[in-house]
């Protein structure tokens, strides 16, 4: 294998590194062994990588120990090393051959390991710096050759491409575990039934989001607002309990005393202080007692009410630094906490109050037993006592007749006295309850001796009761009963609300969470009985955040709650619309019957986003992504049903096109064949698979070739020739259409520069640039290498880019077009008309050619549209005096067309399909032939 050869072998190798499961420490560890052992032989090379405090320190290298320290405790000073800091702003290679001549080294090193010679690049992509890569020697100069300087590029340029796929594999990894971690905060405190239990749990998730134990809260007092008090502390914290609470005792810590915690009770919003002895605000008392040397204080707030705080302390002496996403996931899980104990809270109060009422109404009817017992000695005084009283109370003799009533009863029930003397205590209960006996007293006395009933007034109308039955005697004999009873609608209200809060979202009145999947799992149970069918959909609002950052919280709330009328307006009526949380909805529809009636519903979602949403006189347009899972096909439980169709939702996400996807198994795993074709990919061009096939392009004039167009395919040794539209994509997404490109680029010019030497036409070879591949810091160096390496004359060479490509990176792009003209080589628009809608770069850019996409060839005959763009397309190139070729030509027709509007340069199937190097050097070369149609 050649030297060429061997180096597109070596970048194949460090792609498929790249791209396999390695750690990223083992990939940059193989650059630096290729770079040192197979390339240039100097004495050190170092990866120095940013760290967070802005500083790049050492990450692997050879030798690993240098004047006896690791190579991560080296650190790169920009104050003294200002070639690095000149790398750094500029993201340029810099070689000193003689650091003699050059003040920009750092003296000290240059000194202290005798260096004679210094090679510095920047590990870059898309202008993203990742790190830097430092060459050097130890009293011998190293020489490099420019090549050897380009070849180092590109496996440095390989080491940014690795470095770029850790960070956004960590990302995304860190994003899903922290969506996880909030859907497990959210259930297990939807399963707690205690404070102590959801304050647990939320110390738990706490500690584990900013791995410090040391976790408390502080409760207001209900009552006595401006007092707080500690409540508890998690038990892995370094603090026992006993002297935590202890330790605040003494302290009495309040909004007066404590200018920190009153911010944070005022603003609502957590506070950071690293270390507390530079802030004036934490109380100096209370940190010098814990030894508190950082602080991290967090708000619970529901509903818009201040609950307490939760502090996390810092006891080392080193300040603790959270990161912006630790202190809003913990934040998270605060809110999550507030909400859950507000509820707990407001039960465990009514609670005490039906307790204490119970207990008040208990001891009234012991005291009314005796004045009932009494009753036809009643005196004046004791009437008046009794019609005082603010329950309602009415007497019965043993068959059930009312005998007596107090005005509050009147009151309550909307009768006159007269008009309930006499009648049966149905007449109230509306014979909802048995006869009055001994048992039923019995009964209620050993419930407490209260119950729950409903009460029907004079006009009809009913309201909840709570009352109490209570024994009428004279000595030992029962002779009636008295009945005490309290209207206690306004705690029915309450408890509704309370219920209300626990199953819908108070924003959109849309069910949460935990309403749907009660609804779901019963939904499912419903199915699996039947045989039937249901759909979940998972709705995600595309550019949310947007909204939010640009016209205020406010204004996104206002937009949520448009979104779910709408939704709830476009689904069927059997559907659940639930908000998720966020701009996150699902939606599922029971007994659905086939995938047209999914369809159905997701077009009228779409058509309910189709028009502008009015936000308090801001008009925007808010589009969705939507994921779909099938029971039973998808999912069985609730759970997996909705995590399927929220995968669904971010394959939605990921491509244009349609703004749905229903779950496929392939979303969280490639198929074998797919991974198979990545896999043998990889191999490809160490094992010659990859051929150039040619498509002439004809000057209509004179039906002579005028170029080719080099297009790549692979001969796959078992499954034959593979299309482009397959591998292409897999080669971009790997990255491997780095090494291939620059092999096309290579081969289709020495094809040329040997078709030259057996007499061919001096035509040039378009080749098409991959995105991947305009993006190399060093294209134009390796484009002008090969050049130089196969001989051939720029002005032969002719190269291929998208209008989006053009338009991505406007100054980048302008600068290494700029390079490529100067040196003779050609720049053609391809797919001219299907890209980017501004024609401005046409001036700006120095291009040559414009490329008629043959999907306006292809109908220009039959549709007047597509004849009319092409029209103008000629006609603004030969206004711009730009070349211009039609591409997919098919039929004579076509041809007459173009021609008759002065495009003479055409390539199709009507001329020819691409061929091979040798068809092409049989019909064109030895024959010397001219095309005839």
């Amino acid at each position: 294998m050649g030297a060429v050869d061997q180096r597109y072998s070596q970048l194949a190798n460090i792609t498929r590194l790249i791209n396999t499961k390695l750690d990223l420490r083992e990939v940059l560890q193989h650059v630096v062994t290729a770079i040192s052992e197979e390339i240039v032989q100097c004495d050190s090379v170092g990866i120095y990588l940013p760290q967070e405090d802005g500083v790049f320190r050492g990450y692997v290298g050879k030798p690993e120990i240098i004047n006896g320290m690791t190579l991560d405790m080296h650190v790169i000073d920009t104050e003294f090393d200002l070639l690095a800091k000149e790398v750094i702003e500029t993201q340029k290679t810099i070689y000193i051959p003689d650091t003699s001549k050059d003040k920009r080294p750092d003296p000290r090193a240059v000194e202290g390991f005798q260096i004679k010679s210094l090679l510095v690049l920047p590990i870059s992509h898309e202008e993203e710096l990742f790190g830097l890569v430092f060459l050097f020697d130890y009293g011998i100069p190293m020489n490099l050759t420019e090549s050897e300087i380009q070849t180092v590029e590109s496996y440095v340029n390989m080491a940014a491409v690795a470095i770029q796929n850790a960070s956004n594999l960590s990302r995304k990894e860190k994003l899903i575990n922290e969506k996880q971690l909030l859907l497990d905060v959210t259930r297990d405190l939807s399963m707690c039934s205690t404070m102590q239990e959801s304050l647990d749990k939320c110390f738990f998730y706490i500690e584990k989001v900013l791995n410090n134990p040391n976790v408390g809260v502080h409760l207001l007092d209900p009552i006595a607002k401006r007092e707080i008090k500690p409540t508890m502390l998690s038990k892995k914290s370094d603090w026992s309990e006993k002297d935590w609470m202890e330790g605040h005792k003494a302290i009495a810590i309040n909004e007066e005393n404590d200018a920190l915690f009153k911010e944070v009770i005022q603003t609502k919003k957590a506070i950071l202080i690293p270390d507390v002895s530079l802030d004036p605000r934490p109380n100096p008392i209370a940190c010098n007692n814990f030894g508190i040397k950082g602080l991290f204080l967090m708000p619970l707030v529901s509903m818009g009410e201040v609950l307490g705080l939760i502090p996390v302390a810092n006891l080392e002496e080193k300040g603790q630094v959270y990161s912006e996403a630790q202190m809003q996931l913990a934040q998270s899980i605060v809110d999550a906490t507030a909400s859950t104990l507000s509820n707990l809270l407001y039960m465990e109060k009514q609670e005490i109050i039906i307790e204490e009422r119970t207990s008040e109404i208990y001891v009234k009817n012991l005291e009314l037993e005796k004045a009932v017992a009494d009753l036809q000695r009643l005196s004046r005084e004791k009437e008046l006592i009794l019609n005082s009283v603010g329950d309602g109370i009415f007497g019965l003799d043993l068959n059930g007749k009312i005998t007596f009533c107090n005005p509050t009863s009147e009151s309550l029930l909307g009768y006159r006295t007269s008009e309930l003397i006499g009648e049966s205590y149905g007449f109230i209960f509306k014979n909802q309850l048995s006869p009055i006996s001994a048992t039923t007293y019995t009964d209620l006395k050993r419930n407490k001796g209260n119950s729950e009933e409903i009460f029907y007034r004079k006009d009809g109308t009913s309201f909840p009761v709570e009352y109490v039955i209570s024994l009428i005697k004279e000595e030992k004999t029962v002779v009636g009963y008295v009945v005490t009873f309290k209207d206690i609608t306004e705690r029915k209200r309450m408890e509704e609300k309370i219920k209300y809060q626990a199953y819908y979202d108070s924003l959109t009145d849309l069910p949460n969470r935990v309403l749907l999947k009660d609804r779901l799992l019963k939904a499912i149970d419903h199915a699996t009985m039947n045989n039937e069918k249901l759909a979940v959909f998972f709705l995600d609002l595309d550019r949310f955040k947007l909204i939010n950052d640009t016209l205020g919280h406010s204004y996104g709330d206002y937009l949520l709650r448009d979104v779910g009328n709408r939704l709830r307006a476009a689904v069927p009526n059997c559907a659940t619309v639930s908000r998720q949380g966020g701009d996150e909805f699902t939606i599922f529809v029971p007994s659905i019957k086939d995938k047209d009636e999914v369809l159905s519903i997701v077009n009228n979602i779409n058509q309910a986003f189709s028009n502008q949403f009015d936000i308090k006189g801001h008009e925007v347009y808010v589009k969705s992504s939507i994921g779909i899972s099938i029971f039973p096909q998808d999912g069985c439980t609730t759970d997996e049903l909705i995590k399927n169709a929220d995968t669904a939702m971010y394959k939605s996400k990921e491509f244009t096109g349609k703004n749905f996807h229903y779950y496929e198994s392939e979303m969280d795993s490639r198929s074998f064949e797919s991974i198979k074709i990545e896999n043998d990919l990889y191999k490809a061009l160490e094992k010659n698979e990859f051929i150039i096939y040619y498509q002439p392009q004809i000057d209509y004039r004179t039906k002579e070739i005028v170029g080719v167009e080099a297009l790549l395919r692979w001969n796959h040794p078992t499954e034959g020739m593979i299309s482009p539209e397959v591998f292409i994509p897999l080669a971009e997404e790997t990255g491997l259409i780095v090494p291939i490109g620059e092999w096309v680029l290579r081969n289709a010019c020495k094809q040329m520069k040997e078709w030259h030497q057996l007499g061919f036409p001096k035509i040039g070879v378009s080749v098409n640039l991959s995105v991947r591949q305009f993006e190399q810091n060093d294209l134009f160096s390796v484009i002008k290498k090969i050049l130089g390496d196969v001989e051939l004359e720029p002005k032969y060479l002719y190269l291929e880019l998208t209008e989006n490509q053009l338009i991505k990176n406007k100054e980048v792009t302008l600068q290494t077009l700029e390079q490529l003209k100067n040196l003779g080589i050609s720049i053609a628009i391809d797919d001219f008309g299907t890209g980017y809608s501004s024609l401005g770069y046409l001036k700006n850019f120095p291009i040559s050619t414009l490329k008629i996409d043959k999907s306006f060839v292809m109908d220009l005959i039959e549709d007047s549209d597509d004849a009319a763009i092409t029209d103008t397309i000629i006609i603004l190139a030969q206004n711009l005096k730009l070349n211009v070729i039609a591409e997919g030509v098919e039929t004579k027709e076509q041809a007459e067309f173009l021609f008759s509007r002065d495009c003479f340069y055409m390539q199709g199937y009507f001329f020819n399909r691409p061929i091979s190097a040798s068809e092409i050097t049989a019909k064109y070369v030895l024959t010397n032939k001219i095309i005839s149609t």
